[in-house]
């Protein structure tokens, strides 16, 4: 099973994904080791990445979930995943990637990026990736809440993957 844990930046992908890695003993991924140093340098200068930019970035995190696929292994991978074709992409003709959406108010994503240290990507973005978010719907993703700790962040994902009746 992949699982794709998407949002815009300060929802807590990584956070998340590497929690739930643990809890389901396997590997995880996150996008951010996919974009290339000319893109890295874009967003840390504060200047957002247009369709273009993001294209080879996306073609290598589609490589690497079909990599996963093709060893059967449990995976997870952690994704901005800003427009549903950028999460058409990414799922190609593979209905069972199970996508869960992280969602937060502006304010509560605006508060964790400045506390952020270490990271190329610039707070002032943030706006242009809500401007570009086309939130997934229930058909596309499970929806979760990011006000709750991480740990019931995870409990919630793990109650929805298939096969946890």
């Amino acid at each position: 099973m992949i699982i794709l844990i998407m949002g815009v930046s300060g929802s807590g992908k990584t956070t998340i994904g590497e929690q739930l890695a643990a809890r389901l003993d396997c590997g995880f991924a996150d996008a951010d080791q996919f974009h290339s140093e000319a893109s890295k340098r874009k967003m840390a200068q504060g200047i957002a990445l247009t369709d273009e930019d993001r294209m080879p970035w996306l073609r290598a995190i589609r490589a690497a979930i079909d990599e996963q696929y093709q060893k059967g292994q449990t995976h997870i991978f952690a994704c901005s995943a800003l427009k549903r074709a950028y999460r058409d992409l990414l799922r190609g003709d593979r209905a069972d990637l199970f996508m869960v959406y992280l969602k937060g108010s502006p304010e509560l994503l605006a508060e964790r990026l400045t506390r952020r240290r270490g990271h190329f990507f610039a707070p002032e973005l943030l706006q242009d990736q809500l401007d570009t978010l086309e939130p997934p719907g229930p058909d596309e993703a499970l929806m979760v809440d990011v006000r709750q700790t991480p740990e019931a962040i995870v409990e919630q994902i793990v109650a929805a993957l298939p096969g946890q009746d």
